[in-house]
């Protein structure tokens, strides 16, 4: 039985434009089918709580207060139904502290400690300190480059937050670690089982924990520099890029920051040498400017079934590594090294160039124990390929149950190069094809970039048709198709983006930039629910959140944005009511492990492994 992490009640609170307050709670795995539900509010300066409802809530947790008086403070809780309310009995999480707001409010704001010239990023999630509610961590940075770019970059940091706004540390990855989208993934998971999450991240010389201690050489400095040229070396050359150096595994205490351990990183950059050559470099990565030896994914994978491991990577557009570790006893232990250039495994040779971007997990082939998705390849749990579909690197993939009429998991893929598998619906655990969609060689013929989809999105949006539907933005594909592959629509949502459970039901809304917007299939149009007022999206023209993730309240999903001016993370809430009853997601094992890889390199948006709709259906 897989390890889980125990969660609080979560109980948050948000003010309405109609002057209602909108309570909203975690159903946890431990509660009752038929749990039912008491709220409860204390006015400030009195002394008891006084019962809000006239009867047990037995649908969804939550719950709206119509006697909210705006401009004064108060304590709501909920509590199992019969159950008498006092500050002894209050379960952790389930009370909330409304001060007293002049207008509605729905997100909850987290003041940043940002350095001058940097900006917060990507985000995670993680339980660092054991009380069952999450703390953020924030990806800061200054001067991100792409790896087809040369130039020197900023120094990475990584800074943890509680929800309530205090900063709990800082760490510095140095200069050795350029900054950029694919360079420094960073998992945020509890990974030795003792409540409370640790973080695991590449490191180099010159990094700084959380409590100022430094990691290897505190003045070297490995970043390529045009001295550095090799004589007569003709291939590209890019300065800032590091290529040498000593390169490190590290696991941060998610407490204090401080590394409790550290390890040579595997997969290394060449299989001899710390300091390889360029021309060395390019015979092993087919360059030998880092585009493709410095492009890294990462995630957690239950590859035991019990215990949750490390597996990092390395490569895609043509040598692909995954090595995957087990935090232990206070040591990282190597398990196994997956490599696509293994003379030993010829078998792997078909492997190179099948990665995307990103990556996801799950149990695919019903055995009980993870696989990793890698694009369009699968590795198994114990470190062998699964399957390649030869169909080469994309930018976007799902992985979820996303046919409920077919049995397991399936993958919606798309295929870079200009090729018959434009957009692609695979069955997970074996490969199968079950539909495709070519790209329009002849339309993306006078593009700039000949090649295929940059975007692909798989969301259940049309409550005509079970599962998903799918589609894409670019190589010359144009429609709305459901998950058995059939258009049933000329025209698919602007939005290709990300997507997030907002208004109630149970279809998905679209999120992009900063809006959530709602589509309707009889018009085949957009209806814009919700707008981020004075934040900004990440990730450039990716416009993609800092996380969206279940957070705390109801099943629903939160989205969290930074501020345009960068001192402050807000977390957004719905305050829409819904009957649904639902545990919170974050219970669901490839929704759980997809909030932890949402920071990699080209964020993409997590899945459940059921079919909501179906579900409710039985």
């Amino acid at each position: 039985m897989r390890e889980a992490e125990k969660l609080n009640r979560g109980l948050i609170v948000s003010v309405n434009a109609d002057n209602t307050a909108f309570l909203s709670w975690r159903l946890l795995l431990d509660d009752k089918a038929n749990q039912a539900f008491d709220v409860y509010k204390r006015m400030e300066g009195e002394s008891s709580f006084s019962k809000l409802n006239h009867k047990p809530l037995r649908q969804g947790t939550n719950f709206s207060d119509a006697t909210y008086q705006r401009g004064k403070a108060c304590d709501y809780c909920v509590l199992p139904a019969g159950t008498n309310p006092s500050d002894k009995n209050l379960e952790a999480g389930s009370s909330f502290h409304l001060e007293a707001q002049q207008g509605p409010k729905n997100y909850r704001s987290i003041p940043l400690q940002t350095p001058e010239g940097y900006r917060p990023g990507d985000c995670s999630l993680g339980d660092l300190n054991g009380d069952g509610q999450y703390e953020i961590i924030v990806k800061q940075e200054s001067t991100p480059r792409d790896n087809s770019h040369a130039g020197f970059t900023g120094q990475s940091k990584l800074e943890a937050y509680t929800l309530e706004g205090q900063m709990l540390w800082r760490t510095d990855l140095g200069i050795n670690i350029r900054e950029g989208a694919h360079y420094s993934p960073f998992l945020v998971f509890d990974f030795d089982g003792d409540g409370k999450a640790e973080v695991v991240c590449k490191t180099a010389d010159g990094t700084i924990d959380g409590q100022g201690h430094v990691l290897g050489d505190a003045s070297a400095d490995w970043r390529n520099k045009p001295e550095d040229r090799p004589a007569g070396y003709q291939g590209k050359f890019f300065e800032g890029v590091i290529m040498k150096g000593p390169e490190y595994l590290s696991v941060f205490d998610g407490e204090t920051g401080a590394i409790k351990a550290n390890a040579k990183y595997i997969p290394a950059r060449h299989p001899e040498k710390e300091n390889p050559s360029p021309q060395e470099m390019s015979e092993i990565w087919s360059d030998g400017y880092g585009n493709r030896s410095e492009r890294y994914l990462a995630c957690v994978a239950y590859l035991d079934g019990e215990h949750p491991s490390i597996v990092m990577c390395r490569g895609y557009y043509s040598k692909t590594v995954l090595a995957a570790w087990n935090y232990q006893d206070g040591k990282l232990v190597h398990l196994w090294t997956f490599d696509s250039d293994d003379a030993a495994h010829p078998e792997h040779y078909a492997y190179r160039g099948m990665g995307n971007h990103n990556l996801s997990v799950g149990d695919v082939d019903g055995d009980g124990y993870d696989e990793i998705i890698y694009g369009n390849m699968a590795v198994d749990h114990d470190g062998k390929g699964l399957y390649t579909t030869g169909i080469g690197h994309a930018d976007a993939m799902h992985l979820g149950d996303l046919d409920p009429l077919r049995p397991g998991l399936e993958v919606f893929n798309t295929q870079e190069p200009v090729g018959a598998y434009g957009m692609n619906f695979r069955q997970a655990g074996s490969g199968e094809i079950y539909w495709n969609v070519p790209t329009d060689s002849v339309a993306v013929s006078y593009e700039r970039k000949q090649q295929g989809p940059g975007r692909a999105v798989a969301f259940d949006i049309d409550e005509r048709y079970p599962g998903v539907e799918c589609w894409v933005r670019g190589g010359g594909i144009s429609g709305l198709y459901t998950c058995k592959g059939e258009k049933i629509a000329e025209r698919a949502p602007r939005s290709c983006n990300f997507a997030i459970y907002w208004d109630g039901d149970l279809l998905r809304e679209l999120l992009d930039g900063t809006r959530i917007q709602k589509y309707h299939w009889q018009e085949s149009d957009l209806e814009m629910l919700f707008m981020a007022e004075g934040c900004r999206s990440n990730n450039g023209s990716k416009s993609t959140p800092s996380i969206s993730a279940d957070i705390y309240g109801d099943w629903r999903e939160e989205v969290v944005f930074p501020t345009r001016d960068n001192k402050e993370l807000r977390v957004y809430t719905t305050t829409i009511p819904t009957d649904y009853r639902l545990p919170s997601l974050m219970y669901d094992p490839i929704y759980r492990l997809g909030i932890v890889w949402q920071n990699v390199a080209y964020n993409i948006p997590p899945h459940l492994s059921v079919d909501l709709v179906s579900k409710f259906r039985k």
